[in-house]
């Protein structure tokens, strides 16, 4: 809550924001199968930029290099949007209107994202001024 959001954006670490989504992520909506779920982040090194959520039995898999499944849906778009919305400074229907998201593949899936992507604990709370 005290946090300045400004600071914590120009921070930014793909490991830290894919683990916590990870272990944020609500298996539940997702159908009984597996699903993968695929994070491009454009603007980073060839290293850091494909990540791989794979969520099979209620389990959650994080995945920095290809775990060889189909994928159901692809998230394209900069580190700092995404962990913008994980912060719960930004939404990802904003995001997307603005063309700084884009959600691709499996229809079901990119409507829903919003009941099992899940936010940092500290998205809903207000932010204070020191």
């Amino acid at each position: 809550r005290w946090i300045e959001s400004r600071i914590s954006l120009k921070n930014l670490d793909p490991s830290l924001l894919m683990w916590d989504m990870r272990r944020h992520l609500r298996p539940a909506p997702l159908p009984s199968r597996r699903c993968t779920i695929q994070f491009l982040y454009p603007e980073l090194a060839e290293g850091d930029r494909a990540w791989w959520l794979v969520v099979e039995g209620g389990e959650v898999d994080l995945c920095k290099i290809d775990p060889g499944y189909e994928v159901d849906i692809i998230v394209t778009g900069s580190l700092r949007s995404m962990t913008a919305v994980w912060m719960g400074i930004a939404t990802l229907k904003d995001e997307r209107q603005a063309g700084r998201l884009a959600i691709d593949g499996d229809r079901t899936l990119a409507r829903t994202i919003d009941r099992w992507l899940g936010l940092s604990h500290f998205a809903p709370l207000a932010r204070n001024v020191a």
